[in-house]
């Protein structure tokens, strides 16, 4: 993609799903986001339905909390290393471009985790080695991924574009947990590996048509050393409470909450006792809730640090909730009410920092959201699995729960004496 200026149509074909849709679904009336976003309702379901299906082929392998919390440390470990390099990468080179390798490298591995999976001769390791390769795949693909958005729509229609990426994400964790529970349940592991493969052609396809000339992004980064422009991010960050807020409350709450991957398998197979079809459903219920939230709730949320902390404050209660009642069918209401809320705080995160960050920083500023949301999970994850060990999973969720609580108030205390400070320096000036 050609970062330099580009045209832009001035007024955005009709469509009557739009106008069905409402506010949350303007992003729909330009014809590249919705090619896009098709190719990438097939592409997250394939995602999806592999994830499930690693997680359970670890535990068929070692059956071992801890085991999946190492699973975790290696898919997610690159992100941690690497997501500001990503970033900067996605600032400078055209995203199209990178998302296009990103995701063709990411279908050989899924592709190859199917070929040694389904000759019979996978190991523990394989798995590892792969799972390290799609983490460094996935890291510089997600920064360029999310900013990309912001290249497809105009700035009014962003936080419906967000908004629909996160229904994309949640209707395939419903969709990918769904198929994954019978395939799993069928034909075994590897299939859902191969099935991810192929996925990958949707949204292979939909860059490829996309028309370059209509989009919107119009800055690139300039030039400059690599650590440099990484540092240069960072304190763009750090000087503005719009971005440093939203960003610190998820090094908690990413790191700690958002280890569904690890929790999710834990709670079906420790806690609840149920088979890959019954883990599918809990997978399932969450991305329910969640769909709902990201089509019915967020396009209508106002972006900013109060819609944050107050998602915040609600996800840390249910997850608690979640830890405390022992029953499968309870649980299964209070994940879907936990996808609801879980996907309201992250939209309103991720809207809140592409509107408040410098369109030449977009990348730089998402690649902390990436760093801080996914590059933290092998610290949670490996927690997760080794307090689950020792705990029990129901005490360890309870305890991160309350520890997300907690950061999120400290967090709030932070922004009020931030808005006190500012409110005392405009009155002097004013004076």
């Amino acid at each position: 993609m050609n970062a330099a200026s580009v045209e832009v149509t001035p007024r955005a074909p009709r469509l009557s799903v739009a106008r069905l849709g409402g506010r949350g679904w303007r992003a729909l009336r330009h014809p590249n986001y919705r090619l896009y976003f098709f190719g990438q309702v097939v592409s997250q379901s394939g995602t999806w339905l592999q994830r499930i299906a690693q997680a359970w082929l670890v535990l068929d392998l070692a059956n071992s909390p801890a085991a999946l919390g190492v699973l975790t440390v290696f898919q997610f470990t690159p992100a941690l290393l690497l997501s500001l390099v990503a970033g900067v990468v996605a600032d400078r080179v055209g995203k199209q471009r990178l998302i296009m390798i990103t995701s063709t490298l990411e279908a050989v591995q899924a592709l190859a985790l199917a070929a040694v999976t389904l000759s019979g001769a996978v190991q523990l390791w394989h798995v590892y080695v792969l799972a390290f390769l799609l983490g460094l795949f996935t890291t510089f693909e997600t920064p360029a991924r999310q900013a990309f958005v912001s290249d497809l729509v105009p700035r009014e229609d962003i936080q419906s574009a967000v908004a629909l990426n996160s229904s994309v994400f949640n209707a395939a964790r419903i969709v990918g947990p769904g198929i994954g529970g019978v395939v799993l349940a069928a034909w075994g592991a590897g299939w859902a590996f191969a099935l991810n493969g192929v996925s990958f052609v949707a949204v292979l396809a939909a860059l490829a048509m996309l028309d370059t000339s209509k989009l919107y992004g119009r800055r690139s980064a300039a030039r400059g050393a690599l650590w440099t422009q990484v540092w240069d991010g960072v304190r763009h960050a750090a000087h503005a409470p719009s971005l440093a807020f939203p960003l610190a409350l998820l090094a908690v709450v990413g790191m700690l909450g958002y280890n569904f991957g690890v929790v999710l398998p834990l709670l079906a197979r420790y806690t609840l006792d149920i088979g890959a079809v019954g883990f599918g459903a809990l997978n399932a219920a969450m991305g329910v809730g969640s769909l709902l939230g990201a089509l019915l709730l967020t396009p209508h949320l106002p972006p900013g640090t109060r819609t944050v902390a107050l998602a915040a404050l609600g996800f840390s209660g249910v997850l608690l909730a979640v830890a405390l009642v022992p029953w499968y069918a309870a649980i299964l209401g209070l994940l879907g009410l936990l996808g609801l809320i879980s996907v309201s705080y992250s939209t309103s995160t991720n809207t809140t920092l592409q509107l408040a960050s410098g369109e030449a920083y977009r990348g730089r500023i998402l690649s902390l959201y990436t760093l801080l949301f996914m590059g933290t999970t092998p610290i949670g994850g490996a927690v997760t699995g080794l307090l689950a060990d020792s705990l029990g999973i129901t005490r360890t969720l309870a305890v991160e729960a309350c520890v997300c609580l907690v950061g999120t108030l400290v967090g709030m205390l932070y922004l009020n004496r931030a808005r006190r400070t500012k409110q005392a320096s405009d009155a002097t000036l004013a004076a």
